[in-house]
C-alpha cells in the first residue's frame, strides 16, 4: 500500500477571497507522516496592486514581487507538490480555495483531500483557549517566526501537524481524511457531532457564531442535505469564506411541514436578526393604509410609506397597489375622494374636479370611513392549515386569525377540538406580516383540502 503523503501548505495574499484577490507566496512542505522531506517557496507576481493594510500584515510590498514569477510559471510545480497527497493546512479552506481557484485559471483540474489543523486540534488537544495559529503555537510551545509570512507559518504547521500525529492515539486524523468523512466539508470550527445529528427532515436550522449568537436561518425539506449544501462546493468568495469561518456550531427545529419550516424561519429571521440572512430582511411591504381625524373634524384615509411608529390597517408592496384598494374602497362605500390621500398623476386634476361640490356632513362621512374599515376587519378570512403532524401521534396546525398569521403548533390525536377556538390553546403565537400572509394564502389556494374551520374566505380566493 502506497504510504499517506501530507502537502502543508500556507499562501499570502491581496485579499481575502479568491476570486478577486491573487496570491502573493506560497511555501510547501511535504511531510511523510513522521517529518517534513521537502520544502519549497516562493513569492509570486499577483499581477495586481497589494494593498497598504496587507502590506502592513505580511510585510510583502509591490517592489518585492516585482520580479517574482507569475503564478502560471509556477503552477505545474505546485501542481506536482500538491498531486496524490493530502492537502494540509490552518483553516484549510482559505488556502485550498486560492490554490484551487488559481491552479484552474493556469488550465489545471485539481482536487484533493484535506485536513484541516485547526479541527484536527481541537479533536486531539481540546480546551484551548484559541486555535488560531499564533495562540496555539505559543499554548504549546511551538516556536513561529516569521508570522504572516508563507515559509514561516508553514514551518509552524508542520511543527504543529507532527506533534498532532504524535498525540493521536484514537486515530483522529486517519478518520479525518476519508474521503466520505464530515471533517473533508464541515468548516474549520464546526463540531462533526453537530451535523451529525441533523436528521433528513423539514425544519429549521441555526448557525452559531463562538460566543453562541445566531448568524444564520435557514429552513429545509431535508435538514442534513440543505446543511450540507452550505459546506460543498469551492466557492471562493469572501463572502462565503468568512461565513464558514465564523459557524462554530449548529443546532435545529424539526416541523412537520416545509410551510411550517417557511414560518418559523421568517419569524425567527425578523426576531434575532441574524448577521448573514439578507433576503428576507430587505422583504417588507413599503406602503399602508392609515386612517386619522384632521382639525376639521373629517377623517381621512390615506396611502403613505410606513413608519416604525404607527400601524398601518393594510399593507402594500407599491403605491399604486394602495391606491387601487383605497379607490375601490372609496367607490364601493361611496367615499367623497377628497378625504383619500395618496400620490397620483391625476391627484390635483381630480381634486379641482371636485372643489366646487359642497363637504359632506362630517357625522355622515366618519360613518362611512367606520364602515369600510369595518368591512376590512370581517371581511379578513379566519381558518387553520391542518396538516401531518412530525409523527403519526399528532397533526399540525397553524392559525388565521382575521387574515393574520396568529400561531402553529402541534395537537396530539387524541385530543378532541369542540370549538375552532379551542385550537389556539395548543398553538405557539407568531409575528404576522404581509409576506407571510402570502405564502399561506398561496398556499391555502392551492391545497383547499388541508382548510379547516373556515369563515370567511374572500382573502384568499
Amino acid at each position: 500500500m502506497k504510504k499517506t503523503e501530507y502537502a502543508i501548505v500556507d499562501i499570502e495574499t491581496t485579499g481575502g477571497n479568491a476570486r478577486g484577490s491573487r496570491i502573493t507566496e506560497i511555501a510547501i512542505f511535504i511531510h511523510d507522516g513522521k517529518e517534513v522531506i521537502e520544502r519549497w517557496e516562493s513569492l509570486v507576481n499577483p499581477q495586481q496592486e497589494i494593498p497598504l493594510h496587507i502590506f502592513s500584515l505580511t510585510g510583502i510590498n509591490n517592489h518585492m514581487v516585482r520580479n517574482a514569477p507569475i503564478f502560471d510559471d509556477l503552477a505545474e510545480k505546485v501542481l506536482n507538490m500538491l498531486t496524490d497527497r493530502i492537502f494540509v493546512a490552518h483553516n484549510v479552506n482559505f488556502d485550498y480555495s486560492f490554490v484551487h481557484h488559481e491552479l484552474e485559471r493556469s488550465g489545471f483540474k485539481w482536487s484533493s483531500a484535506k485536513l484541516c489543523t485547526v479541527r484536527a486540534a481541537r479533536k486531539i488537544k481540546p480546551g484551548l483557549k484559541s486555535y488560531s495559529l499564533g495562540v496555539l503555537c505559543n499554548s504549546l510551545g511551538i516556536s513561529l517566526e516569521n508570522r504572516h509570512r508563507a515559509g514561516g507559518d508553514t514551518e509552524a504547521t508542520a511543527i504543529l501537524f507532527s506533534r498532532l500525529l504524535q498525540w493521536d492515539t484514537e486515530n483522529v486524523i486517519a478518520k479525518m481524511i476519508k474521503k466520505n468523512a464530515p471533517d473533508q466539508r464541515l468548516p474549520p470550527n464546526v463540531p462533526p457531532r453537530d451535523f451529525d445529528q441533523l436528521p433528513q427532515q423539514p425544519g429549521v436550522y441555526y448557525f452559531y457564531s463562538e460566543d453562541k449568537k445566531v448568524i444564520y436561518v435557514g429552513k429545509a425539506i431535508n435538514l442534513k442535505k440543505r446543511v450540507a449544501s452550505h459546506f460543498s462546493g469551492n466557492n471562493s468568495s469572501d463572502q462565503r469564506q468568512n461565513f464558514l469561518r465564523d459557524i462554530y456550531s449548529i443546532s435545529f427545529e424539526i416541523c412537520a411541514t416545509e410551510l411550517m419550516a417557511l414560518l418559523l424561519e421568517c419569524n425567527e429571521i425578523k426576531t434575532l436578526w441574524p448577521q448573514y440572512n439578507r433576503a428576507l430582511k430587505k422583504f417588507e411591504p413599503k406602503f399602508g393604509l392609515y386612517d386619522y381625524e384632521a382639525i376639521n373634524g373629517y377623517r381621512y384615509l390615506a396611502i403613505t410609506k410606513i413608519t416604525k411608529f404607527q400601524k398601518p390597517l393594510e399593507v402594500f408592496n407599491s403605491m399604486n397597489e394602495g391606491i387601487t384598494a383605497l379607490r375601490n374602497l372609496a367607490e364601493q362605500f361611496k367615499i367623497d375622494y377628497r378625504f383619500c390621500k395618496y400620490n397620483s398623476p391625476n391627484h390635483g386634476e381630480l381634486f379641482q374636479l371636485l372643489e366646487d361640490f359642497p363637504l359632506p356632513e362630517s357625522a355622515e362621512h366618519n360613518l362611512k370611513i367606520e364602515e369600510s374599515l369595518n368591512f376590512l376587519l370581517t371581511s379578513r378570512p379566519t381558518f387553520a392549515v391542518i396538516d401531518k403532524g412530525r409523527n403519526g401521534d399528532e397533526y399540525s396546525c397553524i392559525w388565521i386569525e382575521n387574515g393574520h398569521f396568529y400561531g402553529m403548533g402541534y395537537i396530539s390525536n387524541d385530543i378532541t377540538i369542540n370549538f375552532p377556538s379551542e385550537l389556539k390553546e395548543y398553538l405557539t403565537p407568531y409575528r404576522s406580516n404581509h409576506y407571510l400572509m402570502q405564502l399561506i394564502n398561496t398556499y391555502a389556494l392551492r391545497n383547499p383540502r388541508k382548510i379547516k374551520f373556515q369563515s370567511t374566505y374572500t382573502a384568499v380566493q
